[in-house]
């Protein structure tokens, strides 16, 4: 029987119950199921789960040659438990025969839910009116409808096409950028192909959906944000590093846009210290755009499912280093 471990989650009451859950499918499925959460993470104790495991599903920590050099006898896959890899050395991990895999699309409809949310949030200046309305003070300051407006979507993959859906009943414009454009799926979901400066500069609202690359650290910047309208709100449920935080705290500060829903930063946690946390037209949130019972249990069954798949022999487009194989 093969065994997986995932280090997924804390020791609430709900991720108890998802690991109680992924614990009875996996067992459907003829596999062994151990959760072993790693709050803080503890790459020895990581070491020493997955030198009794086949498989791990794995967080956002880093993973590279210190870890899959030790475990290599043992466990054979690492799927991690959303869709960012960017802190996985997948060169070392093919180097030493695992394979990596992501849950592509499993959170997609709550993160383009989060994204939604921000949005309109950062629009109707919902931060605001709160901070306000708790101080006592009753001022009513105008916001924006985003119904009839132009939303610019940065990354046409599937959460953005999802939220692209979900802001069919707003009546929107909308504008996408994508450095690898699906032009016919765009066609169809009524979107409208543009460059990342047209997009910057025509929206009333933008959302980010790209991976984290050396491509797309800090595109959005000082230059690109100079280009927005002072209307305009940012929301970035992507990865942190997309954006120069320092030019969106300038923006912000100096009303350059008139707002931002920022759930990802480039350091986690987002420290006490960041001149962000001082302004009242970000809306910011601690990574927990996947945070949904919902999209958590897709994410739980998708992973299972892959190391199913994998263990029997079938190929998987999830795995993101197929080289691995090279080195079995």
């Amino acid at each position: 029987m093969k065994k997986i471990v995932s280090f997924f989650g804390d020791k609430t009451e709900i991720f108890c119950q998802l690991n109680q859950r992924a614990e009875e499918y996996a067992g459907s499925l003829g596999m062994e199921y151990r959760w072993a959460p790693q709050l803080p993470f503890s790459e020895a104790a990581v070491i020493e789960e997955l030198k009794n495991a086949d498989a791990g599903i794995i967080d956002i920590e880093p993973y590279g040659e210190s870890i899959f050099s030790k475990v290599r006898d043992s466990s054979r896959l690492l799927v991690r438990f959303g869709v960012g890899f960017d802190k996985v050395d997948l060169k070392a991990a093919s180097r030493n025969g695992i394979a990596i895999a992501r849950t592509t699309g499993a959170n997609t409809t709550g993160v383009a839910e989060m994204a939604l949310t921000l949005m309109l949030a950062c629009r109707r200046r919902i931060n605001q009116y709160q901070a306000r309305t708790k101080s006592g003070t009753w001022v009513k300051d105008i916001g924006n409808e985003l119904i009839g407006g132009t939303v610019g979507i940065i990354g046409y993959g599937n959460i953005g096409r999802r939220l692209a859906r979900l802001l069919k009943g707003f009546d929107c414009r909308i504008l996408a950028y994508d450095p690898f454009p699906r032009k016919e799926t765009m066609e169809m979901d009524g979107v409208e192909l543009a460059g990342l400066e047209e997009v910057l500069r025509q929206s009333d609202a933008v959302s980010i959906h790209v991976p984290y690359t050396e491509e797309t650290h800090h595109m959005i910047n000082k230059e690109t944000l100079a280009v927005m309208k002072p209307a305009a709100v940012i929301v970035n449920t992507a990865r942190g590093n997309i954006i120069d935080e320092e030019a969106l705290y300038e923006a912000l500060k100096s009303g350059r846009i008139a707002g931002a829903g920022v759930d990802v930063f480039a350091k986690e946690p987002l420290p006490v210290d960041s001149p962000l946390l001082t302004l009242e037209n970000a809306v910011l949130t601690p990574h927990v755009s996947s945070q949904t019972v919902e999209s958590l249990w897709n994410i739980y069954k998708m992973a299972i499912d892959i190391s199913a798949d994998f263990f029997a022999g079938k190929g998987s487009p999830h795995i993101l280093n197929p080289d691995y194989a090279e080195h079995n």
